[in-house]
């Protein structure tokens, strides 16, 4: 599966690579802007319909409404959920609010209610704008990539370790507790006393939340409803950003040859999504005008790639080719590409001195 380029089917191993384009910041400024009323409209349409819902199932729990029936409001709640998820990321990269001090309080609010800290994840998720696409910077933020000769260079328990990784039911199945629940609970190594007081704080004022939330309505209603709720969201967003830069002829290259203009275009995908998908998913799919620019909020991201002639021949991937993208599993920097499994055994037998 390659993506879809410009309309066509193409081998991205035959494109020429792309000149800087320093005009890019100028054409894509106008929709770098926040505006309140659309962003309010965002609180209205995201975090306000989630907590109606979870509220509507704990009411009919406790009606006496069986469980069974009750579970499916949990597929809803949980696209609103991934939606309040994309606001909050807005507030992180400033882009949300028009006011640097509306986007920190925005988005230390909304951050607890998708369970993470604000500056640590503003912190970290700068860090995988900086380097997405650098071979030399990988690590921090994105998902775990290795060569070609470095999977066959490791030993047999960093293989399974990586191949378990990379397996979909583990990304999909259980990815959500660790990228949702587990790791923002974590400080990270070396962090700054900033990120560590934010950790600690989102750490805090979810131990508080819950405890009451446990007592009031009871630890098992909670979590019979929130377990399903979180795992649906963050398995859906495991799904986004993967898809998101782990296309088959996705961008790879080494510092010296890197450029953060081509990560953006041709290493950050157009996930062309149904409308209602692209609604619950925050226009995310459109990520290529994320990349470029991450000051242009959410909202407008579809504005900005049908008016900027830039776009017009961006990667473009289906649902089904995001699926299909999950077979994919370690970079060729020879074949400019991303390889199944099957291919590195093809290669290894080829080439028999990668393996020793």
């Amino acid at each position: 599966m390659t993506a879809k380029i410009a309309g066509q089917m193409t081998d991205t191993a035959t494109v020429a690579p792309r000149p800087t384009r320093p005009y890019w910041k100028a054409d894509i400024a106008p929709y770098a802007q926040a505006d309140l009323s659309r962003s309010l409209l965002d609180l209205a349409t995201s975090v306000v319909p989630y907590f109606a819902l979870m509220t509507t199932m704990v009411l009919l729990l406790g009606g006496g409404v069986s469980y069974w029936l009750v579970l499916p409001i949990a597929i809803p709640a949980a696209g609103f959920l991934l939606r309040t998820f994309i606001v909050f990321h807005d507030c992180t990269h400033g882009a949300f609010m028009p006011t640097k001090r509306g986007n920190h309080v925005v988005g230390a609010v909304v951050g607890t209610v998708v369970f993470h800290g604000f500056q640590a994840w503003r912190h970290s998720h700068a860090m995988h704008h900086a380097t997405a696409g650098d071979l030399d910077r990988r690590g921090e933020g994105d998902v775990p990539t290795f060569t070609v000769e470095e999977y066959l260079a490791h030993d047999l328990p960093m293989r399974a370790g990586y191949r378990l990784f990379r397996n979909p039911l583990v990304m999909f199945g259980i990815g959500w507790l660790w990228g949702l629940v587990i790791q923002p609970r974590l400080v990270p190594k070396g962090a700054r006393s900033r990120i560590r007081r934010s950790v600690w704080s989102t750490n805090v004022v979810l131990a508080v939340i819950v405890t009451g939330l446990g007592l009031w309505i009871g630890f098992g209603t909670l979590f019979s409803l929130l377990g399903p709720t979180a795992a649906l969201a963050g398995a859906a967003g495991v799904f986004l950003f993967y898809v998101q830069h782990q296309f088959e002829d996705t961008y790879w290259e080494n510092t010296d040859s890197w450029s953060y203009a081509d990560a953006a275009l041709r290493g950050s995908s157009y996930l062309k999504l149904p409308k209602i998908l692209q609604f619950f998913t925050g226009n995310i799919g459109l990520h290529h005008v994320h990349h470029l620019s991450a000051r242009v909020p959410n909202y407008n991201l579809q504005a900005a790639h049908d008016g900027i002639d830039l776009f017009r021949d961006v990667p473009v991937l289906t649902f089904w080719d995001g699926v299909r993208a999950t077979r994919l599993k370690v970079w060729s920097s020879e074949h400019r590409r991303l390889l199944t499994w099957a291919e590195v055994r093809a290669l290894k037998r080829a080439v028999p001195v990668l393996a020793s």
